[in-house]
C-alpha cells in the first residue's frame, strides 16, 4: 500500500501524528488516578480586544481614545457600578449573576510580542518571551502525571496546538468520536497494517506513523463508546463552538478519563470594522458557552469543571482610522465554574493613564494562572512543569 494511499484516510490519518503513546490505560510508575476534575480551555484565537470585552464604563480615557468603537454605558450589560461587558455575552452576564464568573485583568507577560505566531508559542508553551520552548505547559503535565490514560487531553480540532505537546505524551486533536472510529475502520488502515508487518524499533518516519495509528485504534473506540454512554440532551447552538461543547459535554457526562479539553474559536484580529466582526463572535462564545454552562448545572458537573478563556494578546487602547484596533499586549482572563472560591473582579481595571508605547501594562503574568490551574485545580507539580516558581492566585 503506498504512503499517499495511507494518507489519504482523512482525520485519524492526520490525528495520529499527534497522538500519545497509549497503553490501554496501564497502571505506570508516576501517573495518578484522574481526580475528577475537568479543565476546559477556550482559546479566542486573533487578540481579543479585552477592552470592550470587560467595559470600564466611566472611565473617560477609554471613551476619548474609542470615540467610535467605545461601548456606550447604557448598551454595555453592567456587571458593578465601573464595569459593564459586552451587551453580545447576555449569558456570560447570567454565569456573573450567578457567581460563576472571575475576571483577572491585566494579564501578560515581560517584553510581549505582538506578533500573532511568537506570542500564542508563549502561551502555549509558558517560556519567557525570549526562548524557544518545543513543548506546551499542557503537554508538560501530560508528561508528569498522565501516563497510562487513555485521551488524557483532547483538543477538538483537526490538528493539536502547541499547548498539549510534551515530550512524551501528547494530547488528541479530534473533531467528531464517531468519525474518528469510523476513520480508524478504514480499509486503508488494516491494509497497511498487513502489508507493514511486525513494528520496528528504528525511527523511520514511516514506522513512527504506522505505531501512532496501531496504538490509537484503543483509543478510538474508547471515545466513541464513551461518547454514545451518556450523550448531552442539552441545547446548544449549531456554531462550531456551540459542536465542540456540545461534544465535551457528553464526554465529561459519559466521565470519559480525560482531565483537560481545548477548543477555539476566531479570528478576532480585528484591525478592520470591529464591532461587527466581534460581535459575532461573541454570540457564539456566548451562546456556546450558556448552554455548556446549563447542561454541566442540570447534571451536578458544574462544580467538578473550570472553564478558562485567554487570547495571545489585547489590543491598543486607542482605536486606529479602519474601524478597529492593531496588536496591543497585556488583556483579560474570564473564569467560570461553581468551584471558584473568588468571583466577580480579581483586580483592578487597567490603568488607562498608565500605559507602555499606547499599551496595558500587565500586573499578572499569565504562567501565575497557569500554576494556579496546575497545582490547585489538576494536583499537579506546577513548579516543575512551568520551569520555575510562579505564585499561584487565589481564585480556586
Amino acid at each position: 500500500m503506498l504512503r499517499r494511499d495511507f494518507l489519504k484516510s482523512g482525520s485519524l490519518a492526520t490525528a495520529t501524528l499527534f497522538l500519545p503513546r497509549f497503553l490501554k490505560a496501564l497502571e505506570v510508575p508516576g501517573s495518578i488516578i484522574n481526580n475528577g476534575r475537568k479543565l476546559v480551555v477556550i482559546q479566542l484565537s486573533g487578540g481579543n480586544d479585552g477592552l470592550n470585552t470587560i467595559i470600564p464604563t466611566r472611565n473617560e480615557v477609554y471613551y476619548r481614545e474609542r470615540p467610535r468603537l467605545g461601548i456606550k454605558r447604557a448598551s454595555a450589560l453592567q456587571l458593578t457600578d465601573e464595569v459593564g461587558v459586552h451587551p453580545a455575552l447576555s449569558g456570560l452576564k447570567g454565569l456573573w449573576d450567578d457567581g460563576a464568573m472571575a475576571v483577572l485583568n491585566s494579564v501578560g507577560y515581560p517584553n510581549p510580542d505582538r506578533s500573532h505566531f511568537r506570542s500564542m508559542d508563549i502561551w502555549h508553551t509558558g517560556s519567557p518571551s525570549n526562548a524557544y520552548w518545543q513543548t506546551g505547559w499542557l503537554g508538560r503535565y501530560l508528561d508528569a502525571q498522565c501516563a497510562g490514560r487513555p485521551a488524557a487531553a483532547l483538543e477538538l480540532d483537526d490538528t493539536l496546538s502547541l499547548a498539549l505537546k510534551g515530550e512524551y505524551a501528547k494530547g488528541l486533536a479530534f473533531q467528531d468520536a464517531r468519525r474518528l472510529y469510523e476513520s480508524s475502520r478504514s480499509p486503508y488502515f488494516s491494509e497497511y497494517a498487513a502489508a507493514r508487518g511486525p513494528v520496528t524499533n528504528d525511527d523511520a518516519p514511516v514506522d513512527y506513523l504506522y505505531k501512532t495509528m496501531a496504538e490509537s485504534l484503543s483509543t478510538a473506540d474508547y471515545l466513541f463508546e464513551q461518547s454514545r454512554k451518556k450523550p448531552s440532551s442539552g441545547t446548544y447552538p449549531t456554531s462550531s463552538l456551540g459542536k465542540d461543547l456540545k461534544t465535551i459535554a457528553s464526554l465529561i457526562l459519559a466521565d470519559t478519563d480525560t482531565s483537560v479539553y481545548y477548543a477555539s474559536i476566531g479570528s478576532f484580529d480585528t484591525h478592520i470594522n470591529q464591532d461587527g466582526q466581534q460581535k459575532r463572535l461573541f454570540l457564539e462564545l456566548n451562546d456556546a458557552l450558556a448552554a455548556f454552562a446549563a447542561d454541566m448545572k442540570s447534571n451536578g458537573k458544574w462544580n467538578e469543571v473550570l472553564v478558562v478563556t485567554f487570547s495571545e494578546f489585547g489590543r491598543r487602547v486607542a482605536q486606529n482610522a479602519s474601524g478597529g484596533t492593531d496588536h496591543g499586549t497585556a488583556n483579560n482572563m474570564l473564569l467560570f465554574g461553581d468551584a471558584l472560591k473568588q468571583k466577580g473582579l480579581l483586580n483592578p481595571l487597567p490603568d488607562l493613564t498608565d500605559l507602555q508605547d499606547g499599551d496595558l501594562k500587565f500586573q499578572v503574568d499569565f504562567r501565575q494562572v497557569y500554576a494556579t490551574v496546575l497545582h490547585k485545580w489538576l494536583g499537579a507539580d506546577a513548579s516543575t512543569i512551568l520551569g520555575g516558581a510562579f505564585e499561584p492566585l487565589n481564585f480556586i
